[in-house]
């Protein structure tokens, strides 16, 4: 079996082991693949793992030897499903994986708004505080958890994990989420409009659909509170972002915090880059080394369940 990772370095550059994959057949590992070397990388491939190179129909169409689709994410839109499913091709992704690391770096968001350590320390290694006539200051108002309220727009691992350790500072908690779970209480349930209205921050945690993409615009924002704060480590192009910074321009909302943006990598111009109120991080809340570790024993179970006979996380049956 010939198997062929199109994109391996940003889940590998080097401090993890492939093994779990090499031992599987005869394995190519690309640290990354253009456009034009898809089909040239491909050619042979039993097997494609891909991260964020995008099969279209057009590429599984040149690819004769073709029998599956590994995904080294959770997100599903970088494949074209219905074209896979028409020729047979499964497709798996890999479900849970990163939960306890995105939502570790949500609340790494929302803590730094809360309380910008590292911009008082910077202050602090300035001489502000040497010089300071007063036994304290602070540059930037700090915020109380406590009593404040999370919105959670999409309620799978993460966002019931992100819920989990909003309920342990004591924050308030709200839902919206496509389908109802038992598990939702009348308490916590909310539709969208009233989410983004009785919120503090609202932290987002959906799959990217062209239902939903750009689902959080400036009609969206301007329901928000001008005090409260917009968090995305799910899919940039949730987010329109040029609504986004008239937003954040106008007040309209006090801030956001973004992990994931509508192209990565952005352009230098993007309006969001320099803006003070918006955090960006580069697309790294899924990245620890544990997380990574795991994606990458995960793909290979897949693997190997697939051409067992007993498939798992196929997503496009």
């Amino acid at each position: 079996m010939k198997i062929v990772v199109l994109d391996g370095y940003t889940t590998n550059p080097g401090d993890l082991s492939w093994d779990q994959i090499s031992n599987l057949g005869d394995v190519t590992i690309y640290d990354r693949t253009s456009k034009d070397s898809i089909i040239e990388h491909a050619k042979d491939a039993d097997v494609l793992i891909t991260n964020k190179v995008l099969i279209n129909e057009d590429i599984m169409k040149q690819l004769p030897n073709l029998k599956y689709i590994g995904l080294f994410s959770t997100g599903t839109n970088t494949v074209d499903l219905v074209a896979a499913k028409k020729r047979n091709i499964g497709v798996a992704n890999v479900p849970g994986y990163s939960t306890n690391s995105v939502s570790q770096m949500v609340f790494s968001m929302i803590l730094d708004i809360c309380c910008r350590v590292r911009d008082h320390s910077k202050t602090v290694h300035e001489g502000d505080w040497a010089a300071s006539v007063d036994f304290c200051y602070w540059t930037h108002p700090i915020i109380e958890l406590y009593g404040k309220t999370l919105g959670i727009i999409g309620y799978g691992s993460i966002g019931r994990a992100v819920a989990k350790i909003a309920r342990a500072f004591g924050m308030n908690v709200l839902i919206s989420n496509r389908t109802r779970y038992e598990d939702i209480s009348d308490d916590e349930w909310r539709n969208m409009t009233d989410l983004l209205k009785q919120s503090d921050f609202v932290s987002i945690h959906c799959p990217l659909t062209k239902e939903n993409e750009h689902m959080i615009n400036l009609e969206a924002l301007k329901m928000m509170k001008p005090t409260a704060y917009i968090i995305n480590t799910s899919r940039g192009p949730l987010i329109n972002e040029t609504d986004l910074s008239y937003a954040l321009d106008n007040n309209i909302i006090a801030g956001a915090a973004l992990d994931v943006m509508e192209k990565e990598p952005p352009y230098a111009s993007n309006p969001l880059i320099g803006n003070e109120k918006c955090i960006i991080t580069p697309h790294i809340a899924w990245a620890s080394k544990e997380a990574r570790s795991r994606l990458i024993g995960i793909v290979a179970d897949n693997i190997i369940a697939y051409f067992s006979g007993n498939p798992i996380n196929i997503v496009n049956k």
